[in-house]
């Protein structure tokens, strides 16, 4: 399998799932109070959880293209940082998920193949550097750094009694089902 074949359509169905569990906040009426919740003091608060999944995102398909960094990748680390004094609005965390499905969609047919032993260096902010290959890359921190921030998402709005399950999670998995073998039919 090429890496961006498997990368791309995860981060483009999940963060669909995503906005469409922001939908659900909003016609439920937790109201914009929801993006400062935490599931834990010491925690990232929901609008930071987004927009950290906004990033892993862009930045893994930056990183697989071997590209800089767009401004936005900043700016969205800016907001996430700065969240839980300014957290924004639903409306404002739903058009940062358009604008990452946005550029995903741009690039989802221009994605090169990636040999999975190309070297990746990967710094974080702390600067502590990690030597990974691509494919190292792609399974061990930006397919589980994107899933720990949606997740995370996920539990905050149950938290906050956004009604989610499992349906609004696997909502993807629905195009695979056989015919006539859903409950009752």
């Amino acid at each position: 399998m090429i890496l961006p074949d498997l990368i791309v359509p995860t981060y483009v169905q999940m963060l669909g799932a995503l906005s469409g569990w922001l939908g659900k906040a909003e016609t439920q009426g937790t109201g914009d109070a929801v993006m400062a919740a935490r599931l834990a003091p010491d925690m990232f608060p929901l609008a930071t959880q987004i927009r950290f999944a906004c990033v892993q995102a862009q930045e893994g398909v930056h990183r697989l293209r071997g590209e800089a960094f767009p401004p936005v990748v900043t700016e969205l680390l800016d907001e996430g940082r700065n969240a839980g004094e300014r957290p924004g609005t639903i409306a404002d965390a739903r058009a940062r998920i358009a604008q990452t499905l946005a550029l995903l969609e741009q690039v989802r047919d221009d994605m090169p193949a990636v040999d999975p032993t190309t070297p990746i260096a990967h710094t974080l902010p702390q600067g502590m550097v990690f030597d990974l290959t691509a494919e190292q890359f792609v399974r061990d921190w930006a397919l589980p750094q994107f899933y720990f921030h949606l997740m995370t998402a996920y539990a905050i709005l149950r938290a906050r009694g956004v009604e989610l399950g499992k349906v609004d999670y696997v909502a993807h998995m629905f195009a695979y089902l056989r015919p006539k073998t859903a409950s009752g039919g």
